[in-house]
């Protein structure tokens, strides 16, 4: 758990699903993620072997930003979800997220994530290496 300003950060991987969709909404991931569908939602936090939060002012604090990702925890960790509040943007949370999640997988873990276009920049500052080959089978639903 680190806490920079107030914002505390910390590993929560029971979080509660109703936090995980609403911070979707607020970040404006909802448009690209399945929110109408509750158990896929539900399966996704099951799933992720690293959920780090952003909580202002403390532990029972509002969600302000989330980072969901599916590691093995000794290798490698996908970053499926950098989701941060609209309102809480621009104030290095989403760097401070980041930051939480390679202090808690540790020196020995990459990680990677695929950006939407609008976030390439913010990734790039943050330090993420681009890498040139990468390879997926597009969902098709």
């Amino acid at each position: 758990m680190t806490e920079r300003s107030e914002i505390l950060y910390a590993r929560e991987p029971d979080l509660a699903l109703a936090e995980f969709r609403q911070i979707l909404v607020e970040s404006g991931m909802a448009a690209i993620r399945p929110m109408d569908d509750e158990d896929r939602l539900r399966a996704m936090l099951a799933a992720s072997g690293l959920i780090v939060t952003a909580r202002r002012g403390g532990p029972d604090g509002p969600l302000v930003g989330v980072a969901r990702g599916i590691t093995d925890g000794v290798w490698c960790c996908y970053i499926a979800e950098l989701a941060v509040a609209a309102s809480a943007q621009r104030l290095g949370i989403g760097r401070g997220l980041l930051d939480e999640a390679r202090r808690q997988l540790g020196p020995r873990v990459s990680i990677m994530l695929a950006s939407v276009p609008d976030a390439v920049g913010f990734y790039e500052r943050a330090g993420m290496m681009r890498i040139a080959d990468a390879f997926w089978y597009r969902r098709e639903q």
